[in-house]
């Protein structure tokens, strides 16, 4: 049974909110009033994701994330910004949350959120013999329109960066964000072209594994069932670059081409687009509108098991 820590100092928000996480899912919510209290709780037994709230009295949301970051790595965070405060959750984001939800968006997307999350948190171990002689790893897919597939498709990936130990916990969750978005939009809104009044509840009928009646409607009729996906993931020492193509119609790219870094922050791209710009270096889009390159630059290297034995002996 997954451990949800939401921290919030209003106690009417935590009850909205632990409803929404609690309605249908096999969840233990706790809570806490603030980040101080947080990292108590954290310290006694550690959560499988945190919920937090960014205006909170003695520690707020913002530092409650750093430390979380620093100290525990591999438990995600998602942060709930006031209204539609996009420079506020692009500060959380770069100080390594995972996510954000605005407040004004909690009941369609909390929960589909931290499902999210959880799910690219969820990697296992690699064997440690393998990593000194892996100088970089190469994936090529060519997938359907079948939802089941992103999952594992984000999971093979995100266990190439793993295996080359490439990527802190958050870093790699950062990729598996990114590249899930980029999935869910060559899908849904390019092979597919599903209204986005729809959209929201196919991706929680995703992140619960469920079917969409909507999704395999579409997956049986033409043009729709004979588009493909393209993937392609290059990881090496220096960097890791992914490729995305779908076989849609495209888009106007220039209605979501920021010219600054102000161009995301108020709001000019969707949160899809916004969490795939904060999380990747360099992103690029071909002319039509159908393809998409995302790079990382600054991988962190994260020392072997035997590395961090030295360090500490």
């Amino acid at each position: 049974m997954p451990i949800i820590l939401l921290v919030d100092d209003s106690e009417v928000d935590r009850e909205v909110m632990t409803g929404l996480l609690a309605a249908d899912v096999d969840w233990l919510v706790s809570h806490a009033n603030n980040g101080a209290e947080a990292l108590r709780m954290i310290a006694d037994a550690t959560p499988d994701a945190v919920v937090t709230d960014l205006l909170m009295p003695e520690m707020d949301g913002m530092e409650l994330v750093s430390r979380i970051s620093d100290s525990y790595p591999e438990v995600p965070v998602v942060v709930v910004t006031s209204h539609d405060d996009v420079k506020m959750a692009f500060k959380a984001l770069r100080k390594g949350a995972a996510s954000y939800v605005p407040k004004a968006q909690l009941n369609e997307k909390l929960l589909d959120t931290v499902e999210q999350v959880l799910a690219l948190s969820d990697m296992d171990h690699v064997d440690e013999r393998i990593i000194e002689i892996t100088t970089n790893t190469r994936y090529r897919f060519t997938m359907e329109n079948d939802p089941t597939l992103i999952a594992p498709l984000v999971d093979r990936v995100q266990l190439g960066l793993n295996s080359m130990h490439l990527c802190s916990p958050t870093q790699r969750m950062h990729v598996g964000i990114a590249l899930e978005e980029a999935l869910i939009n060559a899908m849904f809104h390019g092979n597919l072209e599903l209204p986005t009044s729809q959209l929201a509840e196919v991706r929680h009928c995703l992140h619960e594994g469920k079917p969409s009646a909507l999704v395999e409607e579409r997956r049986q009729q033409s043009p729709y069932k004979e588009r493909k996906i393209h993937v392609a993931a290059d990881l090496t020492r220096d960097r890791a670059q992914f490729v995305v193509v779908d076989e849609g119609a495209g888009f106007p790219v220039e209605t979501i081409r920021p010219k600054s870094i102000d161009d995301i922050l108020d709001g000019h791209c969707g949160r899809g687009l916004m969490l795939i710009r904060t999380f990747m270096n360099e992103v690029i889009f071909n002319e039509s509108g159908n393809e998409i390159r995302m790079m990382l630059k600054d991988l962190r290297a994260v020392p072997s098991t035997d590395e961090e034995e030295k360090t500490h002996a």
